[in-house]
C-alpha cells in the first residue's frame, strides 16, 4: 500500500451548511480549526467558491453532475437524482466509497458508488419529511438511545429560546459528526484493496441542531465572536419574499431551530458558539482522516477536498439558515490539499460544481464537455483564470414558499438577486457594501447596471437550456 500509484486517492469531505468565514487560517481568528488552518497553509485556498443553490439536495445535485440545477430537474430536496460522475470514476478502476450524507435521492442508490454507508439529517422528525431509517439510527438504537431530535429537544422548558443550540448529551462517539467521521477512518484501516479509491465523507454538521458536544462548547466561551448583520433598516427593507422566508422560520421549527424576529444579542451569540463549536468538532475529524491516511501509508498517494454544500444566515439579516442569496448562505468554504499541490491562495470566482470535473481530471480523466463545471485544475497549479461571474437558483419549496424561483449573478463588484414573480429584487455593490446592507434595486442611479445584469441571468438560462446533458431517466 506504499508504493506510489500514478492516480492519486481523492477524499471529498462535504460538511452540511458550513458558511465561508469559520476556518482561521483564512482570516477568521474567532475560530479554532488547526487541522483545517494545516490544510489551508499546505494546500490550496479557495477564498471565492460559490454554491448554485443555497439548499442541500439541488447544490449537491448539481456538484455530482457538473449541471446547474434548472438542468438536473433537483430544484428541491427529495427529488429524483438521474446520474453522478462517480459511475465513470468506479468505471475507471477506483473504488467509490460513500459514507456519511449525500442526500441522493433515492437516498441509497450507488449512483457509481461500490460501498454507500448513508447518515442522511440530523433532523427528520416532521412530518413533511418521508421517513428514511439510515446507518446512524441504527447505531443509535443498538446503543439503546433514542435520537435527539425536534421531538426530544422540545422537552426542554427553554427549547424555544436557544434558536436550536444544545449542547450534545449523549455518548461522544455517536454524536453524528464523530460517528460518520470514525466510520470513514475505521474504512481507511480495515478496507484489504490496494486500487486508488474515491471517498466521499459527508458530515451532518454544522447543519442545525447546533449540537456540539461538552468539550467542543467550551472552546468558545468568554470567546470574542462576530455579532450578526442584524440592522433594522435592512430587515425591514427587504422584499416580501424574504419577509415571508422569515415569518415561515416563525412559525415551524425547521430542523429545531425556532426562529425569533427580534432575537437577543445573548441568543445570538449563544446559537454562534454552538455552531463554531459544531465546526471545531469537524475540524477534529480532519485531524481524524489525515491520522488514518498515513495509518494506510497513503497520505502522499491522496488528494483531499474540504468544503461544504451551503452556509448559514445565522441571523446575518435576520434570516435562519439558507434560502438566501447573501454570502452566508451562498458561499462555503473551499481547500484542496495533497498531492502535487503547494500553498496558494486563489480568490478568483468558483462554482462549487467545478469539483465535479476538477475530481475527474486528477484521476486522468476527460469531463463531459457537455458539463457546465468547469476543471479547476489550472487554477490549483497556478496557472488559468476563475469565472467573471457565478450564478445560482432556488426554486419554491416547503419553505421558500414566496416565489417559484430565485436566481443571482455575482461578479466581482455587483451581486442580483432576481425573483420571476416579483417586481422587487436585490442589488448589492459588494465594493461599497461587502455587508450587503444596502439594496439599489430601485435606485435611479442604478437602473442600467440592474437592467444589464438581469439580462445576464436571461442569457444564462437560456444559453444552458440549449445545451442539454444527455442524463439518463430519473432514479426512481
Amino acid at each position: 500500500m506504499t508504493v506510489q500509484k500514478a492516480r492519486p486517492n481523492i477524499v471529498l469531505v462535504i460538511t452540511d451548511q458550513q458558511r465561508f468565514d469559520t476556518i482561521a487560517a483564512q482570516g477568521h481568528p474567532h475560530m479554532v480549526t488547526p487541522n483545517l488552518d494545516r490544510l489551508v497553509r499546505e494546500g490550496v485556498s479557495l477564498t471565492r467558491m460559490f454554491v448554485t443553490a443555497p439548499s442541500c439536495a439541488p447544490s449537491r445535485a448539481s456538484l455530482f453532475t457538473g449541471l446547474y440545477p434548472h438542468q438536473t430537474g433537483v430544484l428541491r430536496n427529495e427529488q429524483p437524482w438521474r446520474w453522478s460522475w462517480v459511475e465513470s470514476l468506479a468505471h475507471a478502476g477506483y473504488r467509490c466509497i460513500n459514507i456519511g450524507k449525500m442526500h441522493t435521492f433515492p437516498w441509497e442508490h450507488p449512483f457509481g458508488f461500490h460501498e454507500r454507508h448513508v447518515v442522511e439529517n440530523k433532523d427528520r422528525a416532521h412530518v413533511n419529511v418521508p421517513y428514511f431509517l439510515d446507518n446512524w439510527d441504527k447505531a443509535l438504537h443498538a446503543r439503546g438511545f433514542e435520537k435527539p431530535s425536534r421531538k426530544t429537544w422540545a422537552r426542554r422548558a427553554d427549547y424555544r429560546e436557544r434558536l436550536g443550540a444544545f449542547a450534545w448529551e449523549l455518548p461522544a462517539d455517536l454524536h453524528p459528526d464523530n460517528f460518520v467521521g470514525d466510520l470513514a477512518c475505521h474504512w481507511l484501516d480495515i478496507y484489504p484493496g490496494g486500487e486508488p479509491f474515491f471517498l466521499e465523507i459527508g458530515l451532518p454538521g454544522p447543519h442545525p441542531p447546533y449540537d456540539p458536544t461538552p468539550d467542543a462548547l467550551a472552546l468558545y466561551e468568554g470567546r470574542d465572536l462576530p455579532a450578526p448583520i442584524f440592522e433594522r433598516a435592512d430587515i425591514d427593507g427587504q422584499p416580501k419574499v424574504l419577509k415571508d422566508l422569515r415569518r415561515e422560520h416563525t412559525e415551524d421549527d425547521h430542523d429545531a431551530v425556532v426562529h425569533l424576529l427580534d432575537p437577543t444579542p445573548e441568543q445570538m451569540q449563544l446559537q454562534r458558539q454552538h455552531y463554531f463549536a459544531n465546526v471545531s468538532m469537524i475540524d477534529a475529524q480532519v485531524g481524524h482522516l489525515l491520522a488514518a491516511l498515513e495509518r494506510r501509508g497513503v497520505l502522499d498517494e491522496t488528494v483531499v477536498i474540504f468544503t461544504s454544500d451551503h452556509g448559514d444566515c445565522l441571523n446575518d439579516h435576520g434570516h435562519s439558515q439558507k434560502w438566501t442569496m447573501y454570502e452566508q448562505s451562498v458561499r462555503v468554504p473551499a481547500v484542496v490539499w495533497g498531492r502535487g499541490l503547494s500553498h496558494r491562495t486563489i480568490d478568483d470566482l468558483c462554482s462549487w460544481m467545478d469539483f465535479g470535473p476538477t475530481i475527474l481530471e486528477l484521476a486522468g480523466l476527460v469531463p463531459p464537455d457537455w458539463m457546465q463545471a468547469r476543471s479547476l485544475v489550472p487554477l490549483l497549479g497556478g496557472a488559468g483564470e476563475g469565472r467573471p461571474r457565478v450564478f445560482a437558483e432556488h426554486a419554491r419549496d416547503m419553505i421558500l414558499k414566496g416565489t417559484a424561483c430565485m436566481s443571482m449573478v455575482r461578479d466581482r463588484r455587483w451581486k442580483l438577486v432576481h425573483f420571476v414573480d416579483s417586481p422587487e429584487g436585490q442589488l448589492f455593490d459588494l465594493d461599497a457594501d461587502p455587508r450587503e446592507v444596502s439594496n439599489l434595486w430601485d435606485d435611479p442611479a442604478h437602473a442600467e447596471r440592474r437592467r444589464e445584469m438581469v439580462e445576464e441571468i436571461l442569457r444564462w438560462r437560456t444559453m444552458t437550456a440549449m445545451t442539454p446533458a444527455p442524463l439518463p431517466a430519473p432514479v426512481r
